[in-house]
C-alpha cells in the first residue's frame, strides 16, 4: 500500500470538497435572502436569521457527507490517484448540485406557500376582491 499517494489523495480532496461546498453554499445563501424576505414578509431578522439556520445546516450535511465518502483505497500510482479522485470529486459535486437544487425547491415552496397566504389574508380582508 502506497500510503504517500493516500496521504496525497487527502490533502488534495478535502481543501477541494470544503472550498466547494463554501463557494456553492454563499452563492445559494446570498441569492436566498430575497426568497426569505418574500417568505417572511418582509421582517428582516427571522428572514436573516433563517436562512443562516439554512447555511449551517447546508454546511453540516454537506461537509459531514464528504467526510463520509473520504477513504481511498489502495492507489497504485499518480494516474490511479487522478482517476479517484476525479470520480470522487465528481460523485460529491453531482451530490452538491442535488442539494443546492433541493434548498431551491424549498425556497421556491416557501415562496408560494407566503403568496398563497398573502392573498388568502387579502380575501378575507377585502372580500369585495373576488
Amino acid at each position: 500500500m502506497n500510503n504517500s499517494m493516500q496521504l496525497t489523495a487527502y490533502y488534495i480532496y478535502l481543501p477541494v470538497v470544503i472550498s466547494l461546498t463554501l463557494i456553492v453554499a454563499n452563492q445559494l445563501f446570498k441569492n436566498g435572502k430575497i426568497f426569505m424576505l418574500d417568505i417572511f414578509s418582509g421582517q428582516k431578522d427571522i428572514a436573516l436569521a433563517t436562512n443562516a439556520l439554512f447555511r449551517i445546516g447546508f454546511y453540516l450535511l454537506n461537509i459531514g457527507f464528504a467526510l463520509t465518502i473520504i477513504y481511498f483505497n489502495q492507489i497504485a500510482g499518480k494516474a490511479d490517484m487522478i482517476v479517484r479522485l476525479s470520480t470522487k470529486i465528481g460523485g460529491f459535486m453531482i451530490y452538491l448540485g442535488v442539494m443546492m437544487m433541493l434548498n431551491l425547491l424549498l425556497f421556491m415552496r416557501g415562496r408560494k406557500a407566503a403568496r398563497r397566504k398573502a392573498w388568502e389574508r387579502n380575501q378575507f380582508v377585502n372580500p369585495d376582491n373576488a
